[in-house]
């Protein structure tokens, strides 16, 4: 049996994502697949259409074995971040591959450019760049280029080398290996079976669905505006400041151009800048929304425990199997260790006017299959 990763949000499953999942089982005769999932908010900074409980049911409905949180304070950070803790629990977890989708699908290409990026002189090339007002991701496109004469800058790549790269730092024994992307993530084109979720979500309101999503993931998609709420909390905030990411004096620009804007777009789009990419802004703001501090986050920079989500019979045998091996608690009932989620659902379950996931979250509802 091979012991086989997935990192992703699910936000919402679609058909590239069955595709994934099936070219996985053509890759290995008896794969068990353990997911690594976002729960109720994403890297991208957005609020899931989908509660997790929801997209757990979905994953094990569409050959997912075992389904792992991402906790918050990894799942709404920059990509290095959200791949440290994604990497730490599968690594945990004795996973052997992970494997994601690539625009390249040259994962030679990415390993070696993996390596260059654990070098003190890509480091420093990023940081000169930076300096400079250039964001992260160009500035680690450009020092890339510069040290080794090939950019990357298309998203499933840039995380995949985040992968690579954590894969290598904590010289897990895990090898990676991709899937090439069969769509644009940027493609605003309808055409065809598989379209990004990026333009699932944009359209929900004038497409048919069904033909991008399997018949067995067609859930009630939540319709989610955290404007008012957002704008409330910046109001009545005595000092931004305090909020993860909230740094070099945004905080002003943010209080001045609040009651400027009418949307979340129009906000983001008055506070973007060369420094400040749209996904960036947007976990700054989901940050403000929650109440999530620097302070806060200085105390969890590691995965400090495992929290089930779901499994199906393969997938709770094998995790009893390793149990005496891993090295973190697995949560399979609520713990204090739970109280950020616990939280940070609190206030998704009043975005999406649903109660009820508050008492799953209490509960720790795990779905079994």
């Amino acid at each position: 049996m091979e012991i086989v990763g997935i990192i992703c949000e699910y936000n919402p499953f679609h058909n590239g994502h069955l595709y994934h999942i099936n070219k996985i089982k053509e890759m290995f005769s008896d794969p068990l697949i353990i997911l690594v999932m976002s729960s109720h908010y994403t890297q991208r900074g957005d609020l899931s259409i989908l509660n997790k409980w929801d997209k757990t049911e979905i994953a094990l409905n569409n050959g997912v074995d075992l389904v792992i949180e991402l906790p918050f304070e990894f799942s709404t950070q920059g990509s290095d971040i959200f791949a440290k803790g994604a990497i730490e629990i599968l690594k945990t977890l004795n996973t052997e591959y992970l494997v994601f989708g690539s625009e390249s699908n040259d994962i030679v290409k990415l390993n070696n450019l993996a390596s260059i990026q654990n070098t003190v002189e890509y480091n420093y090339e990023v940081s000169k760049l930076m300096k400079h007002g250039i964001s992260y991701p160009k500035a680690a496109s450009r020092a890339l280029n510069h040290l080794h004469g090939e950019e990357v800058d298309t998203p499933n790549d840039i995380l995949g080398l985040c992968y690579i790269r954590e894969i290598k730092k904590q010289n897990a024994k895990i090898t990676p290996l991709t899937i090439k992307r069969t769509n644009d993530f940027n493609s605003k084109k309808l055409d065809g079976n598989i379209i990004s979720a990026n333009l699932i979500r944009k359209n929900l309101d004038r497409i048919d669905v069904s033909r991008y999503v399997p018949k067995n993931a067609l859930k009630n998609y939540y319709n989610i505006n955290i404007f008012n709420y957002l704008k409330y909390k910046i109001l009545s905030s005595n000092d931004l400041s305090i909020y993860l990411d909230v740094d070099e004096g945004i905080e002003n620009k943010i209080i001045n151009e609040i009651n400027k804007s009418n949307t979340l777009d129009e906000l983001i789009s008055n506070l973007k800048s060369k420094r400040y990419t749209y996904n960036k802004l947007s976990r700054m703001l989901i940050h403000i929304l929650t109440g999530y501090t620097k302070e806060e986050n200085k105390k969890r920079k590691n995965i400090r425990y495992l929290r089930v989500l779901g499994f199906n019979k393969k997938g709770r045998s094998y995790l009893h199997s390793i149990k005496k091996e891993v090295t973190l608690p697995i949560y399979t009932n609520f713990n204090k260790e739970l109280e950020l989620e616990l939280k940070v659902t609190k206030i998704y379950s009043l975005l999406v006017n649903d109660e009820s996931l508050i008492k799953k979250e209490i509960k720790n509802i795990i779905i079994k299959k």
